[in-house]
């Protein structure tokens, strides 16, 4: 049985990077997806595309993938460098500013 290991990236409703910590660890679908006649929804007869785990460490996901004799893709993230300012948000407003103020 194949699996995924991969790091999720952030969501795009935050600028925060809250739950992108953790790894998880999905398998690949057996079988491709079908769509129902009569509703048009989409099904399929593989439950393990319906399980993921949450794992602290890559290290942690792999030895558990190790443990369970599965055959792993390892997905490294890609960092986003950090914006940071020097003396920040509060420097906009501060009264020993260097540069006038603009829009």
């Amino acid at each position: 049985m194949q699996a995924r290991i991969y790091q999720p990236a952030r969501s795009a409703m935050q600028s925060g990077t809250a739950n992108s910590n953790k790894w998880v660890l999905e398998f690949v679908p057996s079988s491709a997806r079908k769509i129902d006649p009569l509703m048009g929804w989409t099904g399929s007869s593989d439950t393990q595309s319906q399980v993921k785990m949450t794992f602290d460490s890559k290290e942690a996901a792999i030895a558990y993938s190790k443990a369970q004799g599965l055959m792993v893709q390892v997905s490294s993230p890609n960092r986003r460098r950090a914006v940071k300012r020097p003396r920040g948000y509060g420097e906009n407003f501060a009264f020993d500013r260097r540069e006038a103020w603009t829009h």
